[in-house]
């Protein structure tokens, strides 16, 4: 082969790895625009929260003074948007369980959980803290059939967060031995996933162009779920609306 033929096979397979990077390129930034978006609403007239007695601990009393607390299990916002819904793809995701490098955080803050429902990744890291000055025990209740094995850590003021991780998707329930009134959720899944706002909204990011069924969770009504369809530069949409009981 000549010095010549030798040059432009040489430019040739440059030219060739370019456009194979940049086509890959376009494919992951496609995929990282990708999203489905939309609103979940309540049918019907909100049930009411009823307060809550913290008499047991006064500190709790206290930090609740100028807000006081209630029940959270069917939390409704402006027109009649539900929060602490969460949103994730039960079907046609092939990705990997974890998407974001995001760390969520588990607050016990005025001797409440915040969030109220936690939306994580199987195998993502999450972090326990408080924020009170009042010692908590935080004890998630799942089932150890599904792989993720039950723990139960007491916190007291100032102490270090409790770094964890859950191995499957489940619907985990939280509670505090020591102020039984503060009830949570984990919620595991696999893969993007999103959580309502005080209006009911949510967007689910990083989803690339797909045929995918889109659930929604709600501690109270249970789950719903839609078809959704994303295409390259077009957003998927779903909106859900449960009837109130």
């Amino acid at each position: 082969m000549t010095k010549r033929n030798k040059f432009m096979a040489v430019l040739s397979t440059m030219v060739l790895v370019s456009c194979g990077a940049l086509f890959l390129g376009q494919k992951v930034n496609a995929a990282g625009e990708g999203k489905i978006s939309g609103t979940v609403k309540l049918d019907g007239t909100a049930p009411h929260m009823r307060g809550i007695d913290m008499s047991k601990d006064p500190y709790c009393v206290k930090a609740n003074t100028a807000t006081p607390a209630h029940l959270q299990t069917v939390e409704v916002g402006q027109n009649n948007g539900l929060e602490n819904v969460v949103l994730y793809i039960s079907e046609g995701w092939t990705g990997a369980a974890t998407t974001s490098t995001e760390v969520p955080v588990f607050d016990q803050k005025n001797c409440m959980y915040t969030p109220h429902v936690l939306a994580l990744d199987a195998g993502q890291t999450f972090k326990v803290v408080t924020s009170d000055q009042t010692t908590h025990n935080i004890h998630p209740l799942p089932n150890p059939m599904t792989g993720n094995i039950p723990w139960n850590q007491s916190q007291p003021p100032g102490a270090a967060p409790i770094e964890k991780s859950w191995k499957n998707p489940e619907v985990i329930p939280v509670q505090c031995n020591i102020h039984p009134w503060m009830h949570g959720w984990h919620v595991v899944v696999k893969g993007p996933y999103a959580t309502t706002d005080s209006s009911g909204n949510y967007t689910i990011n990083n989803v690339p162009p797909g045929n995918y069924t889109v659930t929604a969770w709600q501690e109270t009504y249970g789950t719903q779920t839609q078809k959704v369809t994303v295409a390259a530069g077009k957003p998927g949409a779903a909106d859900f609306t449960f009837k109130a009981k």
